[in-house]
């Protein structure tokens, strides 16, 4: 196959053997109890350097309790992939966590301008498609992925894609390389104990970041019963064993959206906005991250059950979501 041109992007060498083994030896197999705090979640699948990425984003159903624990325990020096995503990349960069970002659409401002300029933040430029399908191929344990688009532009000049000689009809394609992150984050509505998770409604690349990721950490809205789930197997959108962590965090979405259970609560969202164009995002920070120690903690004393009652019964669209 003859490559044509190559991106100067930096990429992670997909290595679909490794990861196989990978799996083999780390994965538990059998339905056992994951059921921990975000705490402890964090605490034992996220590490310093990881790769990270997570389904929707901070506006709906975003594992958003998952990034303030993160935050909270300070990791470091993330790469992450920012598909389809909104502010989740300024809150993680804020807060110390990200140093790389694989960009398919994401907010930017004043905090991702000052850590680009201060050489304290690296962007690889992709597209939310290329992302997903490099999502893909890694779930599939195919090296690359083939793409009708990207070559010849800007963004291919800055990724880590390949432009080649396609072998059947001799025309010019894009190829991908598949991407495997070390740590996937996904919020759902349903997950039994053993990590049999549902998610109604809208995802981006849900089966693919859980199936592509080397440890998963579902937080949750509700925990049900297994005998649930058997009842309705359909409703299972992630299986068990590709599972290493359940958190129960109801509201575990918030200051977003999770559709079917709550609104987004605009109020804070607009506090966040304003924090950063005031230059007062540590204060934001330091009063819904650090000045409580949980995600549970967070909702009593800064959001209180009144709000979260009001975000409950605002949200109208029911039909399908229960």
């Amino acid at each position: 196959m003859q490559v044509l041109a190559s991106g100067t992007g930096e990429f992670k060498p997909p290595n679909p053997d490794e990861m196989r083994s990978w799996v083999r030896e780390h994965k538990v197999r059998a339905p056992v109890d994951k059921v921990m705090t975000e705490h402890e979640a964090v605490s034992r699948f996220v590490d310093d350097g990881d790769y990270m990425a997570y389904d929707m984003n901070i506006a709906a159903r975003g594992p958003v309790s998952l990034y303030r624990e993160i935050i909270r325990q300070k990791k470091r020096d993330l790469w992450i992939a920012a598909k389809f995503s909104w502010a989740d990349t300024t809150l993680l960069v804020a807060g110390g966590c990200v140093n790389k970002v694989d960009v398919g659409w994401m907010e930017t401002g004043a905090i991702i301008n000052n850590a680009l300029r201060e050489d304290r933040l690296k962007f690889i430029e992709w597209t939310n498609g290329a992302l997903s399908y490099r999502l893909l191929a890694g779930a599939l344990g195919v090296p690359f992925l083939p793409m009708r688009y990207v070559g010849g532009t800007d963004v291919f000049e800055k990724s880590g894609a390949k432009l080649v000689e396609d072998p059947y009809t001799g025309q010019p394609i894009v190829l991908v390389p598949a991407l495997n992150p070390d740590v996937g984050l996904i919020h759902v509505h349903e997950c039994d104990a053993f990590g049999n998770a549902r998610i109604y409604g809208a995802g981006v690349a849900p089966r693919e970041i859980a199936m592509a990721s080397r440890k998963l950490i579902i937080s949750t809205e509700q925990i049900i019963g297994n005998d649930e789930i058997r009842r309705n197997p359909q409703r299972t959108t992630i299986p068990y064993y590709l599972v290493d962590a359940v958190v129960l965090a109801p509201f575990g979405g918030y200051p977003g959206s999770v559709p079917g259970r709550y609104v987004a609560d605009a109020e804070n969202i607009l506090e966040f906005a304003f924090a950063q164009i005031q230059g007062t995002l540590d204060q934001y920070l330091e009063k819904y991250i650090f000045s409580v120690a949980s995600h549970e903690e967070m909702l009593d004393k800064r959001v209180g059950a009144a709000k979260l009652l009001r975000l409950t019964q605002e949200e109208t669209v029911r039909e399908g979501y229960q």
